[in-house]
């Protein structure tokens, strides 16, 4: 394999029309820089210079070589450059919303591992469920299921394909009984969340291309994904939650799947910005970071 080294001493030596002036540039001794040409010409197969004792000259498969061989250079130096550039980038503070459930349980070990690669870094997160404003409040980021409202943000998907999961404990199940159709929901104990200033209560979903709605109703309610989740564990009632949220109370056996046969809501998990200019080289990084231990996760 042609090494980089070689074809620097062979461009330097063309350029200065003297082998030992390339070594001495590249720091290296002219027995050195003589063996790394001699490499080079082995490598390709081809005589690239002819040297004497007072003059050094390209031969015409050198005069070939040469601009594929600065062009090698420049890219690999540029690439070396880039990741460089983008590494010392990695630094200050970068404040993150996100949703209570997924942000405690799934994310914040994501996280400390991301911020443990980029030790310059700040995280500062926000974990609620309340939609925050990526206009008035200082946020850089915010991790959201369902594409935003608003079309002027910004929004990168993580998990673009992602589903909310009917779901309860298996002693629930016990006691009430496991719905066969939608329908049958009416007559359980449904956990629904408060998004923003309305309680979730209309639960979508789809068979054979024909898409049911149920008005669901229970004694449980809240704003927050987590208490949600910890009610449906604890056999209070039905959650119908992200399946990144309860994936590994399903895996466990905590939590029990139902209405399998039926297609859920779509709940797709996004990273959001205010504008592109808020898309620095921390934000791509760690889109690149939560997106791949996302897809890791969920097909695991």
């Amino acid at each position: 394999m042609v090494r980089l080294d070689d074809m620097a001493v062979f461009v330097r030596a063309a350029e200065t029309g003297s082998l030992s002036a390339a070594a001495r540039e590249l720091d290296l001794s002219p027995a050195v820089a003589s063996a790394a040409l001699k490499r080079l010409e082995a490598e390709l197969g081809a005589l690239l210079l002819v040297r004497s004792t007072r003059s050094l000259r390209l031969t015409v498969d050198g005069e070939r070589y040469l601009d594929h061989a600065r062009s090698a250079i420049a890219s690999v130096t540029a690439g070396r450059d880039a990741i460089a550039a983008g590494q010392a980038a990695i630094a200050g503070a970068l404040t993150i919303s996100m949703p209570s459930d997924v942000g405690r349980n799934v994310l914040l070990p994501w996280l400390t591992a991301f911020q443990a690669q980029h030790p310059a870094l700040r995280l500062q997160l926000r974990v609620s469920d309340r939609i925050t404003d990526l206009y008035r409040q200082p946020v850089d980021v915010a991790l959201r299921y369902g594409v935003p409202a608003d079309s002027s943000l910004v929004a990168l998907p993580l998990a673009a394909i992602n589903r909310r999961v009917l779901c309860a404990a298996p002693s629930y199940f016990a006691r009430h009984g496991t719905p066969k159709v939608p329908v049958d929901l009416r007559r359980h104990n449904c956990l629904r969340q408060v998004l923003g200033d309305q309680v979730h209560g209309r639960w979508r979903f789809r068979k054979d291309g024909e898409e049911e709605t149920i008005v669901v109703n229970g004694q449980h309610s809240c704003d927050d994904g987590e208490i949600a989740r910890r009610w449906a564990v604890a056999g209070l009632g039905v959650a119908y939650k992200s399946r990144i949220d309860v994936l590994a109370d399903l895996r466990a056996g905590h939590l029990v799947a139902a209405l399998t046969d039926f297609e859920a809501e779509e709940t797709p998990l996004y990273l959001v910005c205010a504008h592109r200019q808020s898309i620095s080289p921390a934000v791509v990084k760690l889109r690149e970071f939560l997106a791949e231990q996302i897809d890791a996760y969920l097909h695991g």
